[in-house]
Protein backbone atom coordinates (compact mmCIF):
# COMPACT_ATOMS: atom_id res chain seq x y z
CA UNK A 1 0.00 0.00 0.00
CA UNK A 2 1.01 3.67 -0.83
CA UNK A 3 0.83 5.74 2.48
CA UNK A 4 -1.24 8.87 2.07
CA UNK A 5 -1.97 11.31 4.72
CA UNK A 6 -3.70 10.23 7.68
CA UNK A 7 -7.08 10.34 7.56
CA UNK A 8 -9.26 10.14 11.03
CA UNK A 9 -10.03 6.89 11.99
CA UNK A 10 -13.80 7.85 11.59
CA UNK A 11 -13.41 8.07 8.18
CA UNK A 12 -10.94 4.80 7.09
CA UNK A 13 -13.23 2.82 9.56
CA UNK A 14 -15.84 0.75 9.81
CA UNK A 15 -18.67 2.34 12.78
CA UNK A 16 -21.34 -0.04 14.41
CA UNK A 17 -24.34 1.04 15.79
CA UNK A 18 -25.48 -0.53 19.21
CA UNK A 19 -28.96 -0.74 20.29
CA UNK A 20 -27.61 -1.24 24.21
CA UNK A 21 -31.00 -2.51 25.72
CA UNK A 22 -30.89 -5.64 23.48
CA UNK A 23 -27.59 -6.55 22.82
CA UNK A 24 -26.33 -8.58 25.66
CA UNK A 25 -28.15 -9.22 29.14
CA UNK A 26 -25.54 -10.33 32.07
CA UNK A 27 -27.67 -9.45 34.91
CA UNK A 28 -30.47 -11.38 34.66
CA UNK A 29 -32.90 -8.62 34.25
CA UNK A 30 -33.96 -8.72 30.55
CA UNK A 31 -32.22 -5.53 29.15
CA UNK A 32 -28.65 -5.45 27.35
CA UNK A 33 -26.18 -4.18 29.76
CA UNK A 34 -22.58 -2.04 29.45
CA UNK A 35 -21.05 -5.53 30.98
CA UNK A 36 -22.67 -7.21 27.54
CA UNK A 37 -20.75 -4.80 25.52
CA UNK A 38 -17.54 -5.53 27.22
CA UNK A 39 -18.31 -9.03 26.81
CA UNK A 40 -18.89 -9.13 23.19
CA UNK A 41 -15.83 -6.89 22.16
CA UNK A 42 -13.61 -9.91 20.99
CA UNK A 43 -17.04 -10.51 18.59
CA UNK A 44 -16.44 -6.72 17.57
CA UNK A 45 -12.92 -6.81 17.61
CA UNK A 46 -13.07 -10.05 15.04
CA UNK A 47 -15.74 -8.49 13.16
CA UNK A 48 -13.34 -5.72 11.81
CA UNK A 49 -15.01 -2.38 13.01
CA UNK A 50 -13.72 0.34 14.58
CA UNK A 51 -16.31 1.96 16.28
CA UNK A 52 -19.08 1.58 18.42
CA UNK A 53 -22.39 4.20 18.36
CA UNK A 54 -23.99 3.36 21.90
CA UNK A 55 -28.03 4.50 21.86
CA UNK A 56 -28.60 6.90 25.00
CA UNK A 57 -26.66 4.86 28.40
CA UNK A 58 -27.84 7.92 30.45
CA UNK A 59 -30.16 7.81 33.10
CA UNK A 60 -33.98 8.17 31.84
CA UNK A 61 -37.80 7.08 33.14
CA UNK A 62 -37.29 5.45 29.58
CA UNK A 63 -40.66 6.85 28.16
CA UNK A 64 -38.52 6.83 24.92
CA UNK A 65 -36.47 4.25 26.28
CA UNK A 66 -33.15 6.68 26.49
CA UNK A 67 -34.00 9.41 24.53
CA UNK A 68 -35.54 11.03 27.28
CA UNK A 69 -32.45 12.00 29.44
CA UNK A 70 -32.92 12.91 33.36
CA UNK A 71 -29.40 13.22 34.19
CA UNK A 72 -26.43 14.08 31.54
CA UNK A 73 -23.71 13.07 33.72
CA UNK A 74 -24.40 9.53 35.01
CA UNK A 75 -24.88 5.87 33.32
CA UNK A 76 -28.50 4.49 33.78
CA UNK A 77 -28.03 2.21 36.46
CA UNK A 78 -29.94 -0.80 34.21
CA UNK A 79 -27.07 -0.61 31.91
CA UNK A 80 -24.24 -0.05 34.27
CA UNK A 81 -22.27 2.50 36.38
CA UNK A 82 -19.58 5.13 35.34
CA UNK A 83 -17.27 2.62 36.55
CA UNK A 84 -18.29 0.16 33.89
CA UNK A 85 -18.34 2.60 31.57
CA UNK A 86 -14.56 4.00 32.04
CA UNK A 87 -13.95 -0.29 31.93
CA UNK A 88 -15.60 -0.41 28.38
CA UNK A 89 -13.47 2.69 27.25
CA UNK A 90 -10.30 0.93 28.30
CA UNK A 91 -11.15 -2.01 26.92
CA UNK A 92 -12.41 -1.21 23.88
CA UNK A 93 -9.29 1.12 22.63
CA UNK A 94 -6.91 -1.82 23.84
CA UNK A 95 -8.52 -3.40 20.81
CA UNK A 96 -8.42 0.02 18.39
CA UNK A 97 -11.59 0.68 19.19
CA UNK A 98 -14.08 4.32 19.54
CA UNK A 99 -17.22 4.64 21.58
CA UNK A 100 -19.38 7.33 20.30
CA UNK A 101 -22.42 8.40 22.62
CA UNK A 102 -25.75 8.99 21.39
CA UNK A 103 -26.68 12.76 22.98
CA UNK A 104 -29.58 13.73 23.10
CA UNK A 105 -29.77 17.61 23.26
CA UNK A 106 -33.01 18.79 21.89
CA UNK A 107 -35.13 17.90 24.99
CA UNK A 108 -34.83 16.45 28.17
CA UNK A 109 -37.33 13.72 30.57
CA UNK A 110 -40.10 15.95 31.93
CA UNK A 111 -38.46 14.31 35.12
CA UNK A 112 -35.20 16.07 34.29
CA UNK A 113 -34.54 19.05 37.54
CA UNK A 114 -34.15 21.52 34.90
CA UNK A 115 -37.75 20.58 33.41
CA UNK A 116 -38.99 20.11 37.37
CA UNK A 117 -37.66 23.73 37.95
CA UNK A 118 -38.59 25.31 35.08
CA UNK A 119 -42.23 24.02 35.17
CA UNK A 120 -42.72 24.81 39.28
CA UNK A 121 -43.59 28.58 38.52
CA UNK A 122 -42.57 31.68 36.12
CA UNK A 123 -40.26 32.81 38.70
CA UNK A 124 -37.16 30.92 39.10
CA UNK A 125 -33.59 30.59 37.79
CA UNK A 126 -34.47 28.36 35.18
CA UNK A 127 -37.80 29.77 34.01
CA UNK A 128 -36.76 29.98 30.16
CA UNK A 129 -34.79 27.15 30.14
CA UNK A 130 -37.48 25.39 28.21
CA UNK A 131 -39.37 26.61 25.22
CA UNK A 132 -43.07 28.34 27.12
CA UNK A 133 -46.27 30.29 25.40
CA UNK A 134 -49.35 31.67 26.80
CA UNK A 135 -52.19 30.32 24.83
CA UNK A 136 -54.34 31.58 22.26
CA UNK A 137 -57.93 32.26 23.66
CA UNK A 138 -59.63 30.76 25.32
CA UNK A 139 -56.55 27.77 25.84
CA UNK A 140 -55.36 27.12 22.77
CA UNK A 141 -52.11 25.76 21.70
CA UNK A 142 -49.74 28.94 20.99
CA UNK A 143 -49.49 27.64 16.95
CA UNK A 144 -50.44 24.77 15.22
CA UNK A 145 -47.49 22.99 15.51
CA UNK A 146 -47.52 19.20 15.59
CA UNK A 147 -45.46 16.48 17.32
CA UNK A 148 -43.42 14.04 15.46
CA UNK A 149 -45.22 11.23 17.12
CA UNK A 150 -48.41 12.64 16.77
CA UNK A 151 -51.03 15.25 18.65
CA UNK A 152 -50.01 19.28 19.16
CA UNK A 153 -46.19 19.74 20.19
CA UNK A 154 -48.19 21.91 23.06
CA UNK A 155 -48.92 20.79 26.42
CA UNK A 156 -50.02 22.55 29.21
CA UNK A 157 -48.85 23.51 32.67
CA UNK A 158 -51.68 24.26 35.20
CA UNK A 159 -48.89 25.41 37.52
CA UNK A 160 -47.51 28.01 34.84
CA UNK A 161 -50.94 28.45 32.89
CA UNK A 162 -48.74 27.88 29.88
CA UNK A 163 -47.74 26.06 27.11
CA UNK A 164 -44.65 23.81 26.49
CA UNK A 165 -43.51 22.78 23.58
CA UNK A 166 -42.10 19.05 23.12
CA UNK A 167 -41.08 17.88 19.21
CA UNK A 168 -41.72 14.47 20.25
CA UNK A 169 -43.93 13.38 23.53
CA UNK A 170 -45.13 14.98 26.05
CA UNK A 171 -42.34 13.81 28.17
CA UNK A 172 -39.76 15.20 26.03
CA UNK A 173 -40.22 19.15 26.46
CA UNK A 174 -37.69 20.48 24.24
CA UNK A 175 -34.95 23.40 25.69
CA UNK A 176 -34.97 26.54 24.59
CA UNK A 177 -30.87 26.64 22.60
CA UNK A 178 -31.72 30.27 22.72
CA UNK A 179 -30.83 30.55 26.22
CA UNK A 180 -27.55 31.16 26.89
CA UNK A 181 -27.10 29.31 29.95
CA UNK A 182 -29.02 26.58 28.32
CA UNK A 183 -26.28 26.72 25.61
CA UNK A 184 -23.57 26.53 28.17
CA UNK A 185 -24.95 24.42 30.26
CA UNK A 186 -25.07 21.73 26.78
CA UNK A 187 -22.02 22.55 25.49
CA UNK A 188 -20.45 21.38 29.16
CA UNK A 189 -21.98 18.33 28.84
CA UNK A 190 -20.20 17.42 25.79
CA UNK A 191 -16.85 19.03 27.23
CA UNK A 192 -17.47 16.34 30.89
CA UNK A 193 -18.01 13.08 27.88
CA UNK A 194 -14.78 13.87 25.92
CA UNK A 195 -12.77 14.73 29.13
CA UNK A 196 -14.36 10.82 30.33
CA UNK A 197 -12.82 9.64 27.46
CA UNK A 198 -15.71 9.48 24.79
CA UNK A 199 -14.76 9.69 21.24
CA UNK A 200 -17.77 11.45 19.94
CA UNK A 201 -21.14 11.59 19.89
CA UNK A 202 -23.82 10.99 17.76
CA UNK A 203 -26.58 14.24 17.92
CA UNK A 204 -30.00 13.24 18.13
CA UNK A 205 -32.53 15.43 16.13
CA UNK A 206 -29.80 18.76 15.92
CA UNK A 207 -32.35 20.07 12.88
CA UNK A 208 -34.81 20.43 16.15
CA UNK A 209 -32.63 22.51 18.02
CA UNK A 210 -33.66 26.18 17.32
CA UNK A 211 -37.59 27.09 16.82
CA UNK A 212 -38.92 30.22 15.24
CA UNK A 213 -38.39 32.81 17.86
CA UNK A 214 -42.06 34.43 17.10
CA UNK A 215 -43.67 30.79 17.07
CA UNK A 216 -45.27 31.23 13.88
CA UNK A 217 -47.89 28.42 13.09
CA UNK A 218 -45.77 26.48 10.12
CA UNK A 219 -47.90 26.48 6.27
CA UNK A 220 -50.37 23.60 5.64
CA UNK A 221 -49.71 21.30 2.72
CA UNK A 222 -50.84 17.71 1.62
CA UNK A 223 -49.69 14.81 3.71
CA UNK A 224 -50.97 11.17 4.75
CA UNK A 225 -50.82 12.19 8.48
CA UNK A 226 -51.30 15.67 10.45
CA UNK A 227 -47.91 15.78 10.98
CA UNK A 228 -47.02 15.71 7.33
CA UNK A 229 -49.72 17.63 6.18
CA UNK A 230 -47.20 21.05 7.27
CA UNK A 231 -44.29 22.26 5.86
CA UNK A 232 -41.86 22.45 8.73
CA UNK A 233 -40.00 25.86 8.11
CA UNK A 234 -41.08 26.98 11.67
CA UNK A 235 -40.20 24.35 14.06
CA UNK A 236 -37.06 22.63 12.61
CA UNK A 237 -34.26 23.65 10.44
CA UNK A 238 -34.15 27.21 11.77
CA UNK A 239 -31.11 28.65 9.31
CA UNK A 240 -29.21 30.24 12.84
CA UNK A 241 -28.88 25.91 13.76
CA UNK A 242 -25.81 25.54 11.36
CA UNK A 243 -24.49 28.35 14.00
CA UNK A 244 -24.40 26.00 16.36
CA UNK A 245 -23.10 23.08 14.54
CA UNK A 246 -20.15 25.37 14.04
CA UNK A 247 -19.56 26.22 17.90
CA UNK A 248 -20.25 21.79 18.63
CA UNK A 249 -17.66 21.36 15.57
CA UNK A 250 -15.30 24.07 17.07
CA UNK A 251 -15.74 22.42 20.83
CA UNK A 252 -15.30 18.50 19.75
CA UNK A 253 -12.12 19.55 17.69
CA UNK A 254 -10.58 21.03 20.67
CA UNK A 255 -10.09 16.86 21.35
CA UNK A 256 -7.65 15.35 19.02
CA UNK A 257 -9.67 12.30 16.60
CA UNK A 258 -12.68 13.16 18.07
CA UNK A 259 -16.11 13.07 15.99
CA UNK A 260 -19.36 14.92 15.51
CA UNK A 261 -21.95 13.12 13.92
CA UNK A 262 -25.32 14.57 13.38
CA UNK A 263 -29.45 13.04 12.75
CA UNK A 264 -30.81 15.61 10.20
CA UNK A 265 -34.26 13.18 8.90
CA UNK A 266 -34.21 14.71 6.28
CA UNK A 267 -34.90 13.52 2.66
CA UNK A 268 -34.13 17.50 1.02
CA UNK A 269 -30.53 16.75 0.62
CA UNK A 270 -29.76 20.52 0.56
CA UNK A 271 -30.65 21.03 3.67
CA UNK A 272 -29.31 17.47 5.41
CA UNK A 273 -25.70 18.89 3.36
CA UNK A 274 -26.06 22.19 5.01
CA UNK A 275 -25.11 20.59 8.86
CA UNK A 276 -21.68 20.23 7.32
CA UNK A 277 -21.66 23.79 7.55
CA UNK A 278 -20.71 26.87 5.06
CA UNK A 279 -17.08 25.91 5.44
CA UNK A 280 -16.70 22.38 5.81
CA UNK A 281 -16.57 24.05 9.84
CA UNK A 282 -20.17 22.13 10.98
CA UNK A 283 -20.69 18.60 11.86
CA UNK A 284 -17.93 15.79 10.98
CA UNK A 285 -20.41 13.42 9.44
CA UNK A 286 -24.02 14.06 8.81
CA UNK A 287 -26.64 10.88 7.64
CA UNK A 288 -28.09 11.19 4.63
CA UNK A 289 -31.89 9.45 4.78
CA UNK A 290 -32.43 9.86 1.16
CA UNK A 291 -30.15 7.54 0.48
CA UNK A 292 -31.39 4.75 3.41
CA UNK A 293 -35.09 5.12 1.84
CA UNK A 294 -34.19 4.22 -1.44
CA UNK A 295 -35.88 0.93 -3.50
CA UNK A 296 -33.90 -1.72 -4.66
CA UNK A 297 -32.98 -0.10 -7.68
CA UNK A 298 -29.16 0.32 -8.80
CA UNK A 299 -30.01 4.16 -10.76
CA UNK A 300 -31.82 4.90 -7.79
CA UNK A 301 -29.10 4.44 -5.51
CA UNK A 302 -26.58 6.22 -8.44
CA UNK A 303 -28.54 9.21 -8.09
CA UNK A 304 -28.88 9.00 -4.79
CA UNK A 305 -25.04 9.31 -4.31
CA UNK A 306 -24.07 11.16 -6.89
CA UNK A 307 -26.37 14.09 -5.55
CA UNK A 308 -24.79 13.79 -2.17
CA UNK A 309 -21.60 13.77 -3.11
CA UNK A 310 -22.06 17.52 -5.31
CA UNK A 311 -23.65 19.13 -2.49
CA UNK A 312 -21.50 18.13 -0.10
CA UNK A 313 -18.20 18.98 -2.79
CA UNK A 314 -14.43 18.24 -1.55
CA UNK A 315 -14.51 18.96 1.47
CA UNK A 316 -16.74 17.30 3.76
CA UNK A 317 -17.13 13.53 4.30
CA UNK A 318 -20.14 11.15 3.14
CA UNK A 319 -21.33 8.54 5.97
CA UNK A 320 -24.04 6.08 4.66
CA UNK A 321 -26.11 3.14 6.72
CA UNK A 322 -29.08 1.12 5.27
CA UNK A 323 -30.66 0.76 8.66
CA UNK A 324 -31.00 2.14 12.14
CA UNK A 325 -32.87 2.24 15.46
CA UNK A 326 -35.60 4.56 13.84
CA UNK A 327 -36.34 2.18 10.72
CA UNK A 328 -37.39 -1.01 9.65
CA UNK A 329 -34.01 -3.61 9.08
CA UNK A 330 -33.21 -3.38 5.16
CA UNK A 331 -33.01 -7.23 5.20
CA UNK A 332 -36.64 -6.83 5.24
CA UNK A 333 -37.21 -4.37 3.49
CA UNK A 334 -34.95 -5.78 0.73
CA UNK A 335 -36.87 -9.18 0.38
CA UNK A 336 -35.56 -10.99 3.27
CA UNK A 337 -32.85 -12.09 0.64
CA UNK A 338 -29.20 -13.41 1.77
CA UNK A 339 -28.05 -12.47 -1.32
CA UNK A 340 -29.46 -9.22 -1.78
CA UNK A 341 -28.00 -8.62 1.77
CA UNK A 342 -24.55 -9.03 0.33
CA UNK A 343 -25.04 -7.01 -2.52
CA UNK A 344 -26.83 -4.37 -0.37
CA UNK A 345 -23.47 -4.64 2.64
CA UNK A 346 -20.94 -4.70 -0.59
CA UNK A 347 -22.49 -1.11 -1.24
CA UNK A 348 -22.26 0.78 1.72
CA UNK A 349 -18.76 -0.94 2.77
CA UNK A 350 -17.25 0.33 -1.00
CA UNK A 351 -18.97 3.81 -0.87
CA UNK A 352 -16.79 6.80 -0.74
CA UNK A 353 -17.50 7.74 2.89
CA UNK A 354 -17.88 6.20 6.25
CA UNK A 355 -20.41 2.77 6.70
CA UNK A 356 -22.32 2.39 9.38
CA UNK A 357 -23.43 -1.31 10.43
CA UNK A 358 -26.98 -1.95 12.39
CA UNK A 359 -26.24 -4.73 15.18
CA UNK A 360 -27.12 -8.38 13.39
CA UNK A 361 -27.35 -6.79 9.80
CA UNK A 362 -24.30 -8.75 9.80
CA UNK A 363 -26.29 -12.29 10.18
CA UNK A 364 -28.80 -10.96 8.10
CA UNK A 365 -31.67 -10.25 11.49
CA UNK A 366 -35.06 -9.67 9.81
CA UNK A 367 -37.79 -7.44 10.82
CA UNK A 368 -39.26 -8.32 14.08
CA UNK A 369 -42.85 -8.70 13.96
CA UNK A 370 -44.25 -7.21 17.94
CA UNK A 371 -47.51 -8.92 19.29
CA UNK A 372 -49.62 -5.42 20.02
CA UNK A 373 -49.65 -6.64 23.51
CA UNK A 374 -45.97 -6.75 23.91
CA UNK A 375 -45.24 -3.63 21.84
CA UNK A 376 -43.00 -1.09 23.58
CA UNK A 377 -42.53 1.54 21.78
CA UNK A 378 -44.65 5.25 21.65
CA UNK A 379 -45.31 5.12 18.58
CA UNK A 380 -46.24 1.99 18.07
CA UNK A 381 -48.83 2.44 20.87
CA UNK A 382 -49.98 5.37 19.49
CA UNK A 383 -50.61 4.47 15.73
CA UNK A 384 -51.04 0.77 15.60
CA UNK A 385 -52.06 -1.06 13.58
CA UNK A 386 -51.53 1.33 11.21
CA UNK A 387 -47.79 2.26 12.50
CA UNK A 388 -46.26 -0.86 14.37
CA UNK A 389 -44.02 1.20 15.54
CA UNK A 390 -39.97 0.81 16.17
CA UNK A 391 -39.84 -2.26 18.48
CA UNK A 392 -39.03 -4.54 15.12
CA UNK A 393 -35.70 -2.81 14.54
CA UNK A 394 -34.55 -2.92 18.10
CA UNK A 395 -35.14 -6.63 19.24
CA UNK A 396 -32.50 -8.57 21.01
CA UNK A 397 -29.08 -10.00 19.21
CA UNK A 398 -29.41 -13.67 18.48
CA UNK A 399 -26.51 -15.06 20.02
CA UNK A 400 -26.97 -19.10 19.62
CA UNK A 401 -29.52 -21.07 19.55
CA UNK A 402 -30.52 -21.40 22.81
CA UNK A 403 -33.37 -20.25 24.59
CA UNK A 404 -33.83 -16.20 23.96
CA UNK A 405 -30.55 -17.00 21.46
CA UNK A 406 -28.56 -16.38 24.11
CA UNK A 407 -28.86 -12.91 24.55
CA UNK A 408 -30.53 -13.54 28.15
CA UNK A 409 -31.94 -16.23 30.76
CA UNK A 410 -34.70 -14.17 31.88
CA UNK A 411 -37.90 -12.78 29.86
CA UNK A 412 -36.32 -10.35 27.03
CA UNK A 413 -37.86 -7.19 27.11
CA UNK A 414 -38.60 -7.41 23.86
CA UNK A 415 -39.51 -11.12 21.84
CA UNK A 416 -36.27 -12.53 20.20
CA UNK A 417 -36.96 -13.30 16.56
CA UNK A 418 -38.19 -16.47 16.03
CA UNK A 419 -35.81 -17.72 13.37
CA UNK A 420 -32.77 -17.51 15.55
CA UNK A 421 -32.45 -21.23 15.69
CA UNK A 422 -31.70 -20.56 12.28
CA UNK A 423 -30.23 -17.33 12.00
CA UNK A 424 -27.45 -16.63 14.84
CA UNK A 425 -24.14 -16.15 15.50
CA UNK A 426 -22.88 -19.19 16.45
CA UNK A 427 -23.85 -21.31 13.79
CA UNK A 428 -22.96 -18.65 11.37
CA UNK A 429 -19.11 -18.28 12.34
CA UNK A 430 -18.75 -21.89 11.63
CA UNK A 431 -20.33 -21.58 7.74
CA UNK A 432 -17.37 -19.96 5.84
CA UNK A 433 -20.10 -19.30 3.59
CA UNK A 434 -22.42 -17.35 6.07
CA UNK A 435 -23.20 -13.48 5.80
CA UNK A 436 -21.28 -12.77 8.79
CA UNK A 437 -18.35 -14.23 6.91
CA UNK A 438 -19.06 -11.86 4.17
CA UNK A 439 -19.17 -9.03 6.33
CA UNK A 440 -15.92 -10.17 8.02
CA UNK A 441 -13.84 -10.67 4.90
CA UNK A 442 -15.07 -7.27 3.18
CA UNK A 443 -14.41 -5.22 6.39
CA UNK A 444 -11.13 -6.77 6.39
CA UNK A 445 -10.67 -5.71 2.68
CA UNK A 446 -11.51 -2.61 3.20
CA UNK A 447 -9.25 -2.21 6.09
CA UNK A 448 -6.42 -2.54 3.95
CA UNK A 449 -6.95 -0.68 1.00
CA UNK A 450 -6.24 3.12 0.44
CA UNK A 451 -8.80 3.33 -2.56
CA UNK A 452 -12.01 1.95 -0.08
CA UNK A 453 -10.53 4.53 2.45
CA UNK A 454 -9.98 7.25 0.61
CA UNK A 455 -10.26 6.99 -2.76
CA UNK A 456 -12.58 9.40 -4.85
CA UNK A 457 -15.41 7.35 -6.62
CA UNK A 458 -16.60 7.87 -10.62
CA UNK A 459 -19.32 5.84 -11.61
CA UNK A 460 -18.73 3.93 -14.45
CA UNK A 461 -22.54 4.32 -16.01
CA UNK A 462 -22.58 0.79 -17.67
CA UNK A 463 -25.38 0.48 -20.31
CA UNK A 464 -27.14 -2.36 -17.79
CA UNK A 465 -29.74 -0.24 -15.64
CA UNK A 466 -29.94 -3.08 -13.24
CA UNK A 467 -26.23 -2.99 -12.21
CA UNK A 468 -24.32 -0.62 -10.01
CA UNK A 469 -20.34 0.38 -11.54
CA UNK A 470 -18.25 2.03 -9.67
CA UNK A 471 -14.22 2.92 -9.47
CA UNK A 472 -12.53 3.73 -6.17
CA UNK A 473 -9.26 5.11 -6.83
CA UNK A 474 -5.86 6.42 -5.18
CA UNK A 475 -2.78 6.50 -6.91
CA UNK A 476 -1.22 2.58 -7.08
CA UNK A 477 -4.56 1.50 -6.62
CA UNK A 478 -7.58 1.33 -8.84
CA UNK A 479 -10.98 -0.80 -8.03
CA UNK A 480 -14.00 -1.28 -10.12
CA UNK A 481 -17.28 -1.90 -8.06
CA UNK A 482 -20.02 -4.19 -9.71
CA UNK A 483 -23.36 -4.60 -8.14
CA UNK A 484 -25.98 -6.65 -9.59
CA UNK A 485 -29.57 -5.46 -8.53
CA UNK A 486 -31.23 -8.34 -10.41
CA UNK A 487 -32.26 -11.96 -9.62
CA UNK A 488 -30.70 -12.46 -13.00
CA UNK A 489 -27.19 -13.09 -14.83
CA UNK A 490 -26.55 -9.19 -16.54
CA UNK A 491 -23.35 -8.93 -19.05
CA UNK A 492 -21.34 -5.87 -18.01
CA UNK A 493 -18.73 -3.76 -20.29
CA UNK A 494 -15.68 -3.29 -18.51
CA UNK A 495 -13.49 -0.03 -18.62
CA UNK A 496 -10.74 0.10 -20.94
CA UNK A 497 -8.35 0.15 -17.92
CA UNK A 498 -10.00 -3.15 -16.74
CA UNK A 499 -9.62 -5.58 -19.52
CA UNK A 500 -8.20 -8.88 -18.01
CA UNK A 501 -8.43 -7.31 -13.76
CA UNK A 502 -7.78 -9.01 -11.01
CA UNK A 503 -10.74 -9.93 -9.09
CA UNK A 504 -10.21 -8.99 -5.69
CA UNK A 505 -13.26 -9.81 -3.99
CA UNK A 506 -16.39 -11.35 -5.24
CA UNK A 507 -19.44 -12.90 -4.10
CA UNK A 508 -20.91 -15.44 -5.76
CA UNK A 509 -17.19 -16.10 -7.61
CA UNK A 510 -17.46 -14.56 -10.92
CA UNK A 511 -15.74 -16.03 -14.00
CA UNK A 512 -13.39 -13.81 -15.93
CA UNK A 513 -11.66 -14.77 -19.29
CA UNK A 514 -8.33 -13.28 -20.41
CA UNK A 515 -9.00 -10.48 -22.64
CA UNK A 516 -12.50 -10.07 -22.59
CA UNK A 517 -14.13 -6.79 -22.27
CA UNK A 518 -16.83 -7.36 -20.51
CA UNK A 519 -18.19 -10.04 -17.52
CA UNK A 520 -21.59 -12.12 -16.61
CA UNK A 521 -22.46 -11.17 -13.29
CA UNK A 522 -24.19 -13.56 -11.25
CA UNK A 523 -28.13 -12.50 -9.77
CA UNK A 524 -27.19 -9.92 -6.85
CA UNK A 525 -23.37 -10.37 -7.46
CA UNK A 526 -20.87 -8.29 -6.06
CA UNK A 527 -17.01 -8.21 -7.32
CA UNK A 528 -14.31 -6.11 -6.67
CA UNK A 529 -12.05 -6.13 -10.02
CA UNK A 530 -8.40 -4.22 -9.86
CA UNK A 531 -6.60 -2.71 -12.50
Amino acid sequence: MILLPEQPWWQKGVIYQIYPRSFLDTTGNGIGDLRGIIKKLDYLEELGVSGLWLCPIFPSPMYDFGYDTSDYYNIEPLFGSMDLFQEMLLTARKKNIRIILDLALNHTSHLHPWFIESSSSRNNTRSDWYIWANPRPPRRPPNNWKSVFGGSAWTWSEKRKQYYLHSFTPEQPDLNWRNPDVKKELYNIIRFWLEKGADGFRLDVVDFFLKDDRLRSNPLCIGRRPYEMQKHIYDKNRPETIEIMREIRSLVDLYPHKLALGEVAERNTEIAASYYGPASDGLHLNFNFDFLEQPWKAKAFQVSIEDWEKLLGTGNWPVYTLSNHDVPRHFSRYGNCQNRARAAAGMVLTLKGTPVIYYGEELGMPQGRIPRAQIRDPVGKRYWPFHPGRDGSRTPMQWDDSPNAGFTDANPWLPVNPNFPRVNVADQKKDPQSLYHFYRRLIKFRNSSNALQSGIIRFTNPSNSSVLAYQRKVPGENLLILINFSSRDQPVELPSKFVSPHLAFSCPTLEIEAGKKRVLLPPDGFAILQE
